[in-house]
């Protein structure tokens, strides 16, 4: 899992050289996140052998929290040198596609402009995928569940690239830039950033990518909804956790359409993409427990 973290972190670093990107060295953030990695990387070497239960959950849940950000950082910064590369929008097959399940995304909208209790919920629970897998490694580290934590891990880095890649393919402006036309009644948590980044990271003109204000570009396939998936699939076999992040994430989902400006095309794409990671490693997670067995008989 290490050796993939590096790969990808060097695969990142010669995106964003190849598309002319840099990290904007002024922002707050890249000491923060420094200073976390570091802290990390410290509690993990320092407990390598630990002497008690204690010591022993500080270093793997620093462990999973350390690798689990550097997924996510890594993921939503190579966003921006893939924009680069795309071209045209699809929003229109995705429309069309939300027709075909009779979704309808402008009345899914409207009915949230209509209710202000519905966007602050919205919002919160939208927010609440940096949360849920916070709870799941830190109850992977107390309960010494090492396999589950790094399929989990793995699974969410498989999925940031199978998303990546279909972004390459499907590349959009989002619902609410492509279906509503006119004031804006209500601003979700997405806002307009891919009809607004994409244009300026094609034609060369956004240079400097900050780590404090990364915003999602990918429309199609919906990574909260990938995410919402795993997570889910995660806490299942978790019988004090499965019912309350079930709901949490479901409630998740059903902010998506207007939060993440997602039609719903994206989110099936979304929760395939989240099947699939899970499914391949779960697969090598036992094949490899299979020949670990065999080695030792």
């Amino acid at each position: 899992m290490m050796a993939g973290l590096v790969l990808s972190f060097i695969g990142v670093t010669l995106l964003m050289w190849h598309a002319h990107l840099t990290l904007d060295p002024n922002t707050p953030a890249n000491g923060a996140l420094l200073f976390v990695m570091a802290l990390a990387g410290l509690i993990r070497y320092t407990y390598r052998a630990p002497k008690s239960r204690t010591q022993r959950i500080s270093r793997d849940a620093a462990e999973y929290l350390g690798m689990f950000i550097v997924v996510v950082v890594l993921g939503a910064l190579a966003s921006y040198p893939v924009a680069v590369g795309t071209t045209g929008y699809v929003d229109m097959t995705l429309e069309q596609i939300d027709q075909f399940f009779r979704f309808n995304w402008v009345g899914w909208y409207d009915f949230t402009v209509a209710h202000k209790s519905l966007q602050l919920l919205g919002s919160l629970v939208y927010a609440s995928i940096y949360l849920t897998p916070v709870i799941l490694l830190s109850y992977f580290a107390q309960a010494d569940r090492k396999a589950e934590a790094r399929v989990f891990i793995a699974s969410f880095w498989a999925a940031a690239i199978f998303t990546l890649m279909l972004f390459v393919a499907f590349p959009a402006q989002g619902p609410l830039a492509f279906l509503v036309h006119g004031p804006i009644s209500y601003m979700p948590t997405s806002a307009l950033y891919q009809s607004e980044l994409i244009p300026v990271l094609r034609d060369g003109t956004f240079h400097q990518v900050s780590l404090g204000a990364l915003r999602g570009l990918v429309c199609a396939p919906s990574f909260h909804t990938t995410s919402a998936v795993l997570y889910m699939l995660a806490a299942w076999p978790i019988r004090s956790l499965r019912w309350p992040l079930i709901a949490l994430n479901c409630a998740m989902l059903l902010s998506v359409p207007v939060e993440g400006t997602h039609y719903l095309a994206d989110m099936i794409g979304g929760a395939l993409v989240a099947l699939v990671a899970y499914a391949v490693f779960k697969f090598l997670a036992k094949r490899l427990l299979l020949r670990k067995t065999l080695d030792s008989a």
